[in-house]
């Protein structure tokens, strides 16, 4: 099999966009598209992606701008634009490394009938320089493993993963939420659902980290609201039972240690908001704490963790 790839970019940012493009273009296997999707950006993306003089690049401009808080509506315009077999949707300012269509090409045709592949990924900083890189997976795994191993810390973002475009367009699409905070999560859970995923062992993308992120510049409100919204997923999800034994034991562990995991993501999204901002967020957040579910646990713990960092930041 030789499967047709879209390589699905919606795009905002100017500044590694060239970068990004130049990445896709040097994939040692040839059958793919690229769908650039503008979304309604000041920064003229277009004339760089003018630059290039490739029949596989298509470029879209949205009329309005989707926005952040509603990224995840241009994603589902790249899948719309899309006539891929498959599609990886990848950041403005990420890159795939030369050999990665070919590789999943490999893994489509030694593991057939799936609906999603997952690259090894390395991250990379503003000037491009490659510095970590995610943890060995195993080859195949079930939808229970992915989510009790993501809950222990491991990283993953929505370039990782290669989608069966068929599977994700009867799926609804991306699965939104605001600021796409967990869409990609929950969009590779709900498509390893059925039949798991198969990860390969070497590095095909790379994501980069950097201080315009979405996740780096949004209100905490709007991501405790995602985080509300993905707690339910969750509790949904796992109301069905899974026939395989091994399978079963991740449910259980997972349902044990729901409420403390998403207390968690709650207290550290309100911590980086303190930190990052002054002093009187943290009033903000008392005043609040009835409407959000805070004990005065939860606040005691939020001050000490906010003058730990902070005494860390003003010592370094």
């Amino acid at each position: 099999m030789n499967p047709f790839f879209t390589i699905a970019i919606p795009a905002y940012k100017s500044l590694y966009l060239k970068e990004c493009i130049e990445s896709v273009l040097s994939q040692t296997y040839g059958n793919f598209e690229v769908v650039i999707v503008d979304d309604a950006s000041p920064e003229k993306l277009g004339d760089i992606v003018s630059q290039f003089c490739d029949k596989r690049i298509y470029y879209y401009r949205n009329d309005k701008n989707c926005g952040a808080f509603n990224v995840v509506d241009n994603w589902n315009i790249c899948l719309s634009y899309s006539k891929g077999d498959y599609i990886i949707c990848m950041g403005d300012d990420d890159k795939l490394l030369p050999s990665c269509l070919e590789e999943y090409t490999r893994l489509i045709n030694a593991y057939p009938n799936r609906h999603i592949y997952h690259a090894r990924t390395q991250i990379i900083n503003e000037r491009s320089e490659y510095y970590l890189i995610q943890e060995p997976r195993p080859i195949e795994e079930s939808v229970y493993s992915m989510i009790w191993n993501r809950w222990q810390g491991r990283l993953q973002y929505i370039g990782d993963f290669l989608f069966e475009a068929s599977t994700l367009r009867a799926n609804g699409g991306f699965y939104k939420l605001p600021l796409a905070w967990a869409s990609d999560d929950i969009s590779s859970f709900i498509a390893a659902k059925d039949t798991g995923i198969v990860n390969s062992q070497i590095p095909l993308f790379q994501y980069r980290v950097n201080s315009s992120t979405i996740s780096s510049t949004s209100k905490a409100e709007i991501k405790l609201q995602a985080i509300k919204q993905e707690r339910f997923w969750y509790d949904e999800f796992l109301k069905v039972q899974p026939a395989d034994e091994t399978d079963s034991v991740y449910r259980k562990m997972i349902l044990k240690g729901i409420d403390k995991h998403f207390k968690k993501k709650q207290l550290l999204t309100i911590k980086e908001d303190i930190v990052g901002k002054s002093k009187c967020r943290f009033f903000y957040w008392i005043f609040r704490k009835k409407r959000i579910g805070l004990s005065f646990v939860d606040i005691a713990f939020l001050f000490i963790e906010v003058m730990k960092q902070k005494h860390i930041v003003k010592n370094f």
